[in-house]
């Protein structure tokens, strides 16, 4: 599945709004799976609160929001553009790929309610395709 032109405006013009909200939007969808996908849990075992407000939940959401935004800016060569984390949760990490998909149901949702009038169904459809595409260049180094 390949993002048009359309799909990368879309996203690109929905993520500036995500942008300014990034800790809140990544504590949220990191919690949501931790809690709805118990079986996640096993890659955070070593913070010791899981709970919403976590500081250790709270930068690690950010982190993975703020590192989506950058794969806006890489939109157009996601493989090149995320090799390195790519290889980060394959080799060190060792995070079973199927747990972006996982994850980027949770942003879907948390996007869902934090913007719902911008979430239109076709940013929806865009932004899933996109997020679809990141979690498959963040697989590529499983292959």
């Amino acid at each position: 599945m390949s993002l048009s032109d359309k799909d990368k405006a879309t996203v690109r013009l929905f993520w500036a709004k995500v942008a300014g909200n990034t800790e809140a939007v990544g504590t949220n969808a990191l919690y949501r799976m931790l809690t709805v996908y118990p079986q996640t849990k096993t890659y955070f075992a070593h913070w010791k609160d899981l709970g919403p407000g976590s500081p250790n939940i709270r930068k690690h959401g950010k982190t993975v929001i703020n590192g989506i935004g950058e794969a806006v800016a890489k939109i157009d060569d996601l493989q090149k553009g995320l090799l390195s984390l790519s290889e980060l949760h394959a080799f060190q990490l060792r995070v079973d790929p199927t747990n972006f998909k996982i994850l980027n149901h949770c942003i879907l949702v948390v996007l869902a309610i934090t913007f719902p009038a911008e979430f239109t169904p076709e940013a929806h459809v865009a932004v899933d395709k996109f997020l679809a595409a990141v979690a498959l260049a963040l697989s590529d180094k499983y292959r």
